[in-house]
């Protein structure tokens, strides 16, 4: 008795089991013996033992843990062929994913479903802003096989994403897979096809989103053909700076200059005593070159990929965001202080911000959403969605803003239409998910409050202290907008339910595999 009692007291399962060798919690319910019985020998000892055991019935868990380490191994007996087939299929509609902007999440839910399609299962999937690496262990008498693709650029051509959406639902929602190795050839021909329509059409998507913007604002027809007029310039200037070799933050940076230049002109021809009939506010003109370069930044799949726990992924893309800003900002600073030492008379209205009303804030988003659609290449048949969900969001956001004027809150619930709105047209159209709420948001960058800061940074010798209260709303602003529509997300999926792999990809903390 005092033997097996010790060995009661001192086995456990660390992983969450019982021993069978260990009494069972109906075991160590029943009463404890009667000490009568042996009244004078070791009845405290009995009466000590059997309550150490009722107490370890009661705290030891008796389930599996609900994470696990350790894994079975995959089947042995899939081909080596098969299993690089499989794996290249999955590389490469992963690197398409990454490179229009897809995130970490979406990736490797992606990934792992249609591996599991075509049942090859223990496969481990890792992902990085640049490449993203698949492995399989085959088991212990078989070689592993670990394949990494280096994402090399970056697109927004989503109507290629949307046909290997397409062709991702036809591999796992169907009855039968599609065959492998005509999945492989299909998605080849996605990849490689052409743009859907030329490249004058981006260039006049970039001049109706810049005139969309100064629509907002209820400027003037002047001001909204000069600003279109500005986009058309910057886009072939960004095209030459690209085909030159130039960094993206060079880049950037001069597309800020020459548009915050032509502004400048535009001042400097009213100090002239030139009149232009409605061009009382050449600032709009600079704030829809700021939000027009600002439109392609991925804050929000930044923002989705540190929720979801990819710190790398995340880190990387932030600080794509805060280096491309960082040219934005540099661009109109120094342009800013060159014109205000030579004497133009710049001047940063007051009431610029959406204050046109909601029908000219709603049309004005819509031109957004229709100019960023076109400069996104979607589907022609699938443009007029964009326009509706920017129009939708900026309805939102115009209604909630007499509730409080905290700084960030009520575009972060605009971010949340926005994030539902663009999980729903995914789901029921396959259209890309970044570019439905991303179309949504433009509208609602803060782009007045990034040149109000940076004029007031540029302006006078403690211009620093005057800038700071800007910042804070511009950058309240963008974690509203990016926060908002990662929850927006994560409630839509989670409303219409999420399979395996989803659950897997957006938990890291739980295998994957």
């Amino acid at each position: 008795m005092t033997e097996n009692a010790s060995a009661a007291e001192t086995t456990g399962d660390q992983d969450g089991t019982l021993d069978p060798e260990l009494p069972q919690p109906s075991d160590a319910v029943a009463d404890p013996p009667d000490q009568s019985e042996d009244e004078d020998s070791s009845g405290p000892v009995e009466l000590l033992r059997s309550w150490r055991l009722r107490a370890g019935a009661i705290m030891r868990a008796v389930r599996e843990p609900t994470q696990r380490i350790v894994l079975t191994d995959p089947d042995e007996e899939i081909s080596q062929r098969h299993a690089r087939s499989v794996i290249d299929l999955c590389l490469r509609t992963g690197e398409a994913m990454l490179a229009a902007g897809a995130s970490a999440a979406d990736v490797v839910a992606t990934v792992l479903r249609i591996s599991d399609t075509y049942e090859l299962s223990g496969m481990q999937v890792d992902i990085t802003f640049t490449s993203i690496t698949v492995s399989v262990r085959r088991g212990l008498d078989e070689d592993p096989i670990s394949v990494m693709r280096v994402v090399k650029a970056r697109t927004t051509d989503y109507t290629r994403i949307q046909g290997v959406y397409k062709l991702i639902s036809e591999i796992t929602d169907g009855d039968e897979p599609v065959d492998l190795a005509e999945a492989r050839l299909r998605l080849r021909q996605i990849l490689t096809q052409p743009h859907p329509y030329r490249r004058w059409v981006v260039t006049l998507g970039k001049a109706i989103l810049a005139g969309g913007v100064v629509v907002m604002y209820d400027a003037s027809f002047v001001l909204i053909i000069v600003a279109a007029l500005a986009a058309v310039a910057v886009d072939l200037i960004t095209r030459l700076m690209d085909r030159w070799g130039i960094a993206a933050f060079f880049t950037q940076m001069g597309a800020a200059a020459v548009t915050t230049g032509i502004a400048a002109v535009m001042y400097w021809v009213q100090s002239q005593g030139v009149e232009l009939p409605g061009a009382n506010r050449p600032t709009v003109i600079v704030i829809s070159g700021i939000i027009m370069l600002l439109s392609g930044i991925g804050l929000t799949s930044a923002a989705r990929d540190a929720i979801d726990g990819y710190y790398v992924t995340a880190s990387a893309r932030m600080l794509e965001v805060l280096m491309l800003t960082l040219a934005l900002t540099v661009g109109i600073s120094a342009t800013l202080g060159l014109v205000l030492k030579l004497g133009v008379p710049i001047v940063v209205g007051t009431s610029l911000g959406p204050d046109g009303g909601l029908l000219a804030g709603t049309l004005g988003s819509a031109l957004i959403g229709i100019g960023f659609a076109l400069t996104s290449y979607v589907r022609l048949r699938m443009v007029p969605l964009l326009p509706v969900v920017a129009g939708i969001v900026f309805a939102v956001y115009y209604l909630l803003r007499p509730i409080t004027d905290q700084p960030g809150l009520v575009p972060g619930m605009a971010g949340v239409v926005a994030g539902v709105l663009g999980y729903l047209t995914y789901r029921w159209f396959k259209v890309p998910e970044a570019a439905m709420t991303m179309a949504g948001l433009i509208g609602l960058i803060p782009g007045l409050a990034v040149y109000r800061a940076l004029y007031s940074l540029m302006g006078s010798e403690y211009g620093v202290n005057e800038a700071l209260p800007a910042l804070v709303l511009a950058f309240a602003t963008g974690l509203g907008l990016a926060a908002g529509s990662t929850i927006g997300g994560y409630i839509a999926r989670r409303f219409f339910g999420q399979d395996r792999a989803s659950q897997k990809a957006s938990r890291r903390t739980q295998e994957a595999s």
